[in-house]
């Protein structure tokens, strides 16, 4: 049996990791982990981001 891992929608808790601003996107690398954009730095590193294959999740 696979167990899946799910990850808690984001709140008004959750910040930019580039400013502190509050989060839109959860970015979720191949490796595992994570990173959470305010909508500003999601548009900005969307490119990089695809291209490291990362899952999107919008908040």
């Amino acid at each position: 049996m696979t167990a899946a891992l799910t990850r808690p929608e984001l709140t008004a808790a959750d910040r930019c990791d580039r400013c502190g601003a509050a989060a839109q996107v959860r970015a979720i690398l191949p490796s595992g982990g994570e990173l959470l954009f305010c909508g500003h730095h999601s548009r900005a590193h969307s490119e990089k981001l695809r291209e490291l294959a990362a899952e999107i999740q919008q908040g």
